[in-house]
């Protein structure tokens, strides 16, 4: 029997934060946490979340986007929302599953903003770098920070 945390990161599409939560958990602290990632909805995973984690070294090109249903015989210990719209619409989890709320500004969104202005590539895909490393620093106090 494992002593490991089961922890879920949920966001509305299953296409980016979570995603990268996911990614930067198993990658840092896979000794204590059995990490997951779902969706309200599935949107696909999002390349661009999928480059930045590679430019930092992990690889999240393996994963898919998943709706939350398919982890409902799952024990999960935690569910960690990563965006508004997780959090104002989480199903309940039975037993003594913990919702905590760690939102982070959605990537596509700030760069199609930018694309609207006329911003490079690059400039675009600095959104999702930046949410990348906030994700990583917040990863990092795990499992101290659940309070568990």
């Amino acid at each position: 029997m494992s002593n490991k945390l089961n922890v879920l990161f949920l966001c509305t599409g299953n296409s980016c934060r979570s995603q990268m939560a996911e990614g930067w958990t198993r990658f840092l602290k896979s000794d204590v946490i059995n990490a997951y990632s779902a969706g309200i909805e599935t949107h696909g995973l999002n390349p661009n979340a999928v480059k930045v984690m590679a430019e930092a070294g992990v690889d999240i090109s393996g994963h898919k986007s998943q709706h939350i249903n398919e982890f409902k015989d799952v024990p999960l210990d935690v569910v960690v929302t990563v965006c508004g719209h997780a959090h104002e619409t989480c199903p309940f989890f039975p037993g003594n599953c913990k919702v905590v709320h760690a939102g982070f500004d959605d990537p596509p969104k700030m760069a199609r903003e930018l694309a609207a202005k006329g911003a490079s590539e690059d400039a675009q895909l600095d959104c999702y770098r930046k949410v990348r490393d906030q994700i990583r620093a917040y990863v990092e106090s795990l499992p101290e920070s659940l309070g568990k």
